[in-house]
């Protein structure tokens, strides 16, 4: 399935996308919540209820190409990032391969949709960068899985689009160094546009991901190419916090991000970023104005 959040007559509902349609779920069954976390919790049961209701010829339909489309998570529990999980990305970044995964997080105010605008304020920062992720969503408490039971904590995979504040995460501002403020502003997680459930993805490990700005593409790579694989982040990440249903995993960005061109590319309002995923479809935001 591919389950989407989406907006109508303003309330965020829960759906999926059945060709040029969305099924409105809760709708089409009223024991289904119209919250997608609160859906995920509900497990296998709430899973298979909705596939028969999208499936269902009386279900009630929306136009996909009118729908205004909130990220498929609009609130996870956590944002859970990896960094330098591409042996590329980690050389252009001057950094050595971790031997282990790079653990940061991301708040969850900092989600937008497909279409929202990615905005911050240049008081805060005057560098910011995108990153192509394929992010990992959990349907499933997780508490120190094994690497063999890994996958069956996985619902499903959405595109998300990492963006940075380099000069807060790393520079030579008197405030550098803050990783989780730099990647956590508001706006600076783009998930969407849907969650596209595990059944439906036969190899996470082998999906071309890549990111364009302005229609130029600027990474292009594979899943294949991360450093620690699927079953290895949700293994190691459940032995060290509990991962609940709806929380997200971001699996670390391919080499062609902005701040390490010569010279750098990096965001400017009017721009148009995109990250596109085989399999998972295209997730695309405008840079919009600075903020006061």
């Amino acid at each position: 399935m591919r389950l989407v959040t989406f907006y109508a007559d303003g309330q965020p509902r829960l759906g999926a996308i059945q060709g040029d349609s969305i099924v409105d779920l809760a709708a089409a069954d009223s024991t289904l919540p119209s919250d997608m976390v609160a859906f995920l919790r509900g497990g296998p049961n709430l899973l298979a209820r909705a596939q028969r209701a999208a499936a269902s010829s009386n279900a009630p339909r929306h136009p996909l190409a009118s729908a205004r489309l909130a990220a498929p998570i609009p609130r996870p529990p956590k944002v859970v990032a990896i960094g330098l999980n591409y042996s590329d990305h980690a050389a252009e970044s001057g950094a050595a391969l971790p031997k282990r995964p790079v653990v940061f997080a991301k708040f969850s105010t900092s989600v937008i949709g497909p279409g929202d605008p990615i905005q911050w304020s240049p008081e805060v920062t005057e560098q910011v960068d995108y990153e192509a992720e394929l992010a990992v969503v959990i349907g499933q408490t997780a508490r120190r899985v094994s690497l063999e039971d890994a996958m069956r904590y996985v619902v499903g995979y959405t595109c998300a689009n990492d963006v940075s504040a380099r000069d807060v995460q790393s520079g030579a501002r008197s405030d550098a160094g803050q990783w989780v403020r730099g990647k956590s502003l508001d706006t600076f997680c783009p998930l969407g546009p849907a969650l596209v459930t595990a059944d439906e993805v036969s190899n996470p490990g082998g999906l071309g991901i890549r990111c364009e700005v302005n229609g130029r593409v600027l990474q292009d790579s594979t899943t294949a190419n991360l450093i620690f694989n699927i079953p290895t982040l949700v293994s190691f990440l459940s032995h060290s916090f509990t991962l609940e249903p709806g929380d997200v995993i971001l699996t670390g960005t391919p080499p062609g991000v902005g701040f390490a061109r010569k010279p750098p590319v990096l965001l400017q309002p009017g721009d148009t970023v995109a990250v596109e995923i085989e399999g998972l479809g295209r997730l695309e935001n405008p840079v919009g104005a600075y903020l006061d």
